[in-house]
């Protein structure tokens, strides 16, 4: 065989292997791609719903505050009535 002869078996051989070596690092990479978006969106998705629970934590605190303050002047004004039925039975009134 002469070398001519060699570079054209090697031609036809190079050339297909040359594109199944193209045919597999784009699926290859095209795979990682997917996965990288995959992973991105799902780290992206767990954020936000910590970020979510976290406020409705916040929300829940100040929601339980108010209901005690609420609470606290109801026995508040309960006990100034309270107060004001005896000063007006003291004085001779009926409440």
């Amino acid at each position: 065989m002469d070398a001519a002869m060699v570079t054209a078996i090697a031609a036809l051989i190079g050339g297909p292997v040359a594109g199944a070596a193209a045919v597999y690092g784009s699926r290859v990479a095209g795979r990682a791609q997917r996965e990288g978006g995959v992973i991105g969106g799902y780290d992206n998705l767990t954020q936000r719903l910590i970020a979510e629970r976290d406020k409705a934590e916040t929300d829940e605190k100040a929601a339980d505050a108010r209901a005690f303050a609420a609470e606290a002047k109801v026995y508040a004004l309960e006990a100034e009535v309270s107060r004001l039925k005896s000063l007006v039975q003291s004085l001779g009134g009926q409440p």
